[in-house]
């Protein structure tokens, strides 16, 4: 289960964050998403230390806590998106599916002539949009 996803900007300032659990954990979430932007500095800036080569925009798991696993993206622009999920066997081909879906939204909310580039991101379509990709996470490898 997804309990939260980000988008952060470049400068690390971020543009949207949704949690989907109980007002508790919110700030908790906060600081995971936050903690998570050193992994991917470290990731983009030693690309040798880790796996992905540095035209892959999949980063993979960031990190595992007790009961959270913080997942990835980083799109041509340096926009970083993250996903935290509890789920704790999530196929990397459900979280790849996941971010390309969210990215095409992202993409799309930020093509609106009324954006203001490196603001928040208010739309209540891309929240919808979002929300839709949420709920079908994983429902894929289901069957």
């Amino acid at each position: 289960m997804i309990v939260c996803v980000a988008v952060v900007g470049h400068q690390n300032n971020p543009l949207y964050i949704q949690s989907f659990t109980e007002s508790d954990d919110v700030l908790k979430l906060h600081h995971i998403v936050h903690c998570s932007l050193d992994v991917v500095d470290e990731r983009v800036n030693n690309p040798k230390k880790s796996g992905p080569t540095l035209n892959e925009t999949f980063l993979g798991l960031l990190y595992p806590t007790e009961n959270y696993k913080v997942y990835g993206y980083l799109t041509n622009t340096k926009v970083k998106f993250i996903l935290v999920t509890t789920d704790l066997d999530v196929r990397d081909a459900d979280v790849r599916n996941f971010f390309r879906s969210f990215h095409a939204a992202y993409v799309d909310a930020v093509s609106n002539p009324f954006h203001v580039p490196g603001k928040k991101i208010t739309s209540k379509v891309f929240a919808k949009r979002v929300s839709g990709i949420v709920q079908t996470f994983g429902l894929s490898s289901a069957g």
